[in-house]
């Protein structure tokens, strides 16, 4: 679907929520008023938010607004990029609630920038409101604070505009209800962030309350009735001549795009085998028995690489196909072999079909499939193990460290992973049901995933899943080292796996093995906890593991494992030793970089 077409469904969808809003309107005699403010929390709190992220300052949405609401809580931050980033993480655990980070003009919206474009980047729904100046000083321009000097007040919006898929500036009362609709329903519907922007004078500003009655469209637009039929036939066509030997691929849109349940559906009806992508990882169920694994094209695991680049089709719902995701683009999956189910196209081989979203069609292809059952069911999968292997040594090595970690796992874990060492360590290790996975494989920003854990951990007590466990290394953990404090501060419990190994291991595999640039300064990690907030020590537990039997005696203990505070763990771990997936990504980049040079 082009960009025009977009624009103009999505201002078909707003004019039609507008029609609703004043039908409502026209049926209500109540003249209730709620100030701009409160309008966008009683949005928030539609929408399932419980947690706000963010920093005060002197231009930004008053603090005491959020901090009186009933239901939802004001989480203070470090700084505004670990603010952006626990909103990435909160809004990927809260499926279809959004993330929601406050920022002041300026010097506060840049910090958080980074956060942002990473969530527009892996598509994940972030509202970052920020408060401006007053609309008379947003008029005269005068050299404000936090300004360029230079009386661009726009740039920063324009910065946003790079990142956001909508955007809003607030100027008077009347267009604040409708702007804000627009903005939430663009971030609800195409899970990417939005940006609003609130004058300080408007804040208290009362507007109608009547349009509230009405809730924010989900539904994506309809498709084509006589296309989707088309497309229909079609692939049940190449279904017939695949002789039933179809595998799905599952990747991360099929998350952000909330076809979880339909995804279900159809592997209960078809029984069709099912593997997924690293950005996919937990999407369906791994403990389902018709699950073989994780498929990233050379990088893959042989036994599961034949199965999947074997198949006669390849049914693909929700692709990102970004290269730490496709194995360095080395998907050797044939075109003509291929249907794709995105969120607003279908790609049938060489055919392309705009307009044409999965949500909607899913349920239509399940039951046009369904008559397969029987014979995918002949089809084997594979359970894919990841055995512990017996090593000689004490030292921890990757190897051993990520199977012995999956032993430890259980159902409904939150699993976090830094982009990098961790990440590819993970990402052979089968993840009990109902676990969710976290990561940001496709933006890949380093210390990430330490800021994401604070709203990924807030999220999992508001479903009430299990435990969070972060992993991430040493040097990663450096950049956002901060939001442990603000961990403590609302007594979250996650478990903090450090990875030691002297430096950005990830960089050295890639580039510079021996380079000093690739080194970091050593941490006493076994003191953060009581530095950052625990100042008694009552809250949290530190540990340093040097062998594997350390390692073992740890993973055993039911106190440790239970997590009923704060605990981080010190992994220490050989400089050079490194997964296999990553030592593998890192072979053919460096095949690719010596093409390019030649």
């Amino acid at each position: 679907m082009d960009s025009a077409t977009i624009d103009l469904q999505a201002e078909v969808n707003r004019l039609c929520h507008e029609i609703q809003t004043l039908e409502v309107q026209r049926e209500s005699e109540n003249g209730e008023s709620i100030t701009i403010s409160d309008y966008i929390l009683k949005r928030l709190e539609q929408l399932d938010v419980t947690s706000i992220f963010g920093l005060p300052g002197d231009f930004n949405m008053r603090m005491d607004f959020i901090e009186d609401h009933p239901t939802i809580k004001w989480i203070g931050n470090c700084n505004e990029l670990n603010a952006s980033y626990a909103a990435d993480g909160y809004a990927r655990v809260k499926e279809r609630s959004i993330g929601v980070v406050v920022t002041t003009f300026g010097v506060g919206e840049l910090s958080a920038i980074n956060g942002i474009a990473g969530a527009f980047s892996e598509m994940v729904p972030v509202l970052h409101i920020v408060g401006v100046p007053s609309t008379t000083q947003l008029k005269s321009k005068p050299m404000l604070h936090h300004t360029l000097g230079n009386g661009r007040f726009d740039a920063y919006t324009k910065a946003a505009e790079q990142v956001t898929i909508a955007q809003a500036a607030i100027m008077t009362p009347r267009q604040a209800g409708p702007e804000i609709d627009r903005i939430l329903t663009e971030c609800i519907t195409h899970a990417r962030p939005v940006y609003l922007t609130l004058p300080m004078d408007l804040v208290a500003a009362k507007i109608p309350a009547k349009r509230l009655k009405v809730a924010l469209p989900r539904t994506p637009p309809a498709n084509n009735p006589d296309v989707e039929n088309y497309v229909l036939d079609e692939i049940v066509k190449l279904v017939d001549d695949a002789k039933q030997d179809v595998v799905i691929l599952v990747d991360a849109c099929a998350i952000r795009h909330d076809v979880r349940q339909e995804v279900s559906d159809l592997l209960t009806k078809t029984q069709f085998p099912v593997y997924a992508s690293p950005m996919g990882k937990t999407a369906v169920s791994e403990e389902h028995e018709r699950y073989g694994g994780i498929y990233v094209g050379s990088i893959t695991q042989p036994s599961i690489k034949e199965k999947v680049e074997g198949a006669k089709l390849i049914l693909s719902i929700g692709a990102l196909k970004s290269d730490f995701n496709t194995g360095m683009f080395t998907y050797h999956i044939p075109t003509a072999r291929t249907v794709e189910l995105h969120s607003d196209q279908t790609l049938i081989r060489h055919g392309h079909f705009p307009g044409i979203g999965m949500k909607l069609l899913l349920p239509k292809l399940t039951e046009r499939l369904s008559k397969y059952k029987q014979g995918a069911l002949k089809i084997p999968v594979l359970r894919f193990k990841l055995d512990v292997p017996k090593e000689g040594d004490y030292k921890i090595s990757h190897a051993y460290f990520w199977p012995r970690l999956g032993k430890f796992f259980r159902k409904q874990d939150v699993i976090v992973a830094e982009t990098g060492t961790s990440n590819f360590g993970v990402l052979d290790v089968p993840m009990p049901d109902k676990s969710i996975f976290v990561s940001q494989i496709l933006f890949g920003s380093i210390g990430w995933a330490t800021a994401s854990t604070l709203g990924a951990a807030l999220a999992a007590r508001d479903r009430g899943l299990g435990r969070t466990i972060l992993f991430t290394g040493d040097g990663s953990m450096q950049l956002t080292v901060q939001e442990i404090s603000t961990m403590i501060h609302y007594k979250l419990k996650p478990i903090i796996f450090v990875l030691n190994n002297k430096g950005y291991n990830i960089e050295r595999h890639l580039h510079g093995l021996d380079r000093k640039y690739n080194d970091i300064v050593d941490w006493k990690w076994t003191s953060l906890l009581t530095t950052l907030g625990d100042t008694d020590g009552k809250l949290s537990k530190s540990y340093t593991v040097r062998s594997k039997a350390e390692l073992d005696k740890l993973l055993d203990d039911d106190e440790f494992a239970s997590a009923q505070k704060i605990q981080l763990v010190e992994v220490l771990m050989d400089k050079y030793d490194t997964p296999r997936a990553l030592q593998a990504a890192a072979d053919l980049t460096a095949k690719m970089a010596a093409k390019s040079v030649g």
